[in-house]
């Protein structure tokens, strides 16, 4: 399979996308001393797409701003409940109650090549299932003490290999990792091993 998991996020410096209420204040904050132009590589990142795959909380964050920031983006929204869907959106905005695997494996078959994930919950999911390829963390330097944490509720250790560090004068610092998928390494093996 070709297609590609990718996640593209923020924390704070231990570890927190969001508030314990979900708001995101701090982030407003350190997003008003990034320069004018400068997008931490996010514009090149979502032209790499095809779909966006977030999670219920975060979709209602996301349409709680002034502006829809996806554009035309296919956006899919894991959740069990129905969503509404603002009639705006309905050409772009797509629910669905599949497990990850199943929605991943739908998505290629449709000819995706790459999908953000997005939400710390669905983050943790896709991760659980052993489905995301690679991660670009950035860091913004602050301490919140507590709140939605980017990494819990994991199932098993989760080894990264480092593809690269960034460091911005303003003070961000974006990590990208690739994950090491024991899954498909054991696959490959079992399969070599099959062929002696």
């Amino acid at each position: 399979m070709s297609i590609r998991l990718s996640v593209f996020i923020a924390t704070s410096l231990d570890g927190f996308i969001a508030r314990k209420n979900g708001e995101l204040d701090w982030l407003d904050a350190a997003n008003a001393i990034v320069p004018e132009g400068e997008d931490c590589g996010y514009r090149a990142f979502m032209e790499s797409i095809d779909r966006l795959i977030m999670g219920r909380k975060t979709y209602e964050k996301v349409l709680s701003f002034d502006e829809w920031s996806y554009g035309n983006k296919p956006v899919i929204v894991l959740s069990r409940n129905k969503i509404e869907i603002p009639d705006r959106l309905a050409e772009t905005v797509f629910h669905s109650s599949e497990s990850p695997r199943d929605l991943r494996d739908r998505l290629s078959k449709e000819g995706a090549k790459r999908l953000y994930i997005d939400g710390g919950m669905t983050i943790q999911r896709f991760l659980n299932e052993g489905l995301i390829d690679d991660l670009t963390i950035t860091i913004i330097p602050i301490l919140l003490g507590s709140g939605i944490p980017l990494f819990s509720n994991l199932n098993k250790d989760i080894s990264l290999n480092h593809i690269a560090t960034k460091t911005y004068d303003f003070g961000f610092i974006q990590l990208t990792y690739e994950v090491v998928n024991n899954a498909k390494d054991h696959q490959l093996l079992e399969a070599n091993v099959t062929d002696i």
